[in-house]
């Protein structure tokens, strides 16, 4: 049986791959959202967001699993089939994270920005479609490629490494 190398296999890679996808989504959304409220990037905003990137990510890496991964897990089962194609439950894996961690996080960084305060609602209400629309670009595009690449180059140099030890024996 050949086993999928462009995700993780047991979890310490399921770790190293959400991280990847985590690291690289947390870095590109508090950069974004940092500058486009700010109106420009300067000295006040990269202070900014060297504060939050470590709150945030943390923040992320504990929802993702335990919230909003598990939702998606259990959704994409629901609306795919064994026989739909690894795109295909890829695609709806992304999109239902993104739902529900783009909703939460919108939140949250505001809240993390901002403290809590009486426009909060109204804020997310705004600001939620903008960035859900971008961190499903960006995840799709970009981010989860990149995570699904790094399992490939990870998966080959463990079948060299296989290779080469029952080369030995």
């Amino acid at each position: 049986m050949q086993l999928e190398k462009r995700l993780p296999r047991n979890g310490k890679e399921g770790f190293l791959y959400g991280s990847i996808i985590s690291t690289l989504t947390v870095l590109f959304m508090t950069v974004y959202s940092a500058v486009y409220f700010a109106g420009a990037f300067d000295g006040d905003v990269a202070l900014t967001i060297l504060k939050m990137l470590p709150i945030i990510w943390i923040i992320v890496m504990l929802i993702e699993p335990l919230i909003f991964g598990r939702i998606a897990e259990a959704l994409t089962a629901k609306f795919t089939k064994q026989s739909d194609s690894f795109n295909a439950k890829i695609l709806f894996r992304i999109l239902f994270t993104v739902i529900g961690m783009s909703a939460a996080m919108t939140l949250i960084g505001d809240i993390v920005g901002n403290g809590f305060h009486g426009k909060l609602l109204s804020n997310w209400l705004h600001n939620w479609p903008r960035n859900f629309v971008i961190v499903l670009a960006a995840e799709s595009l970009v981010i989860q490629p990149i995570a699904r690449f790094a399992m490939v180059k990870l998966h080959d140099a463990q079948d060299r490494k296989a290779v080469l030890e029952q080369q030995i024996l």
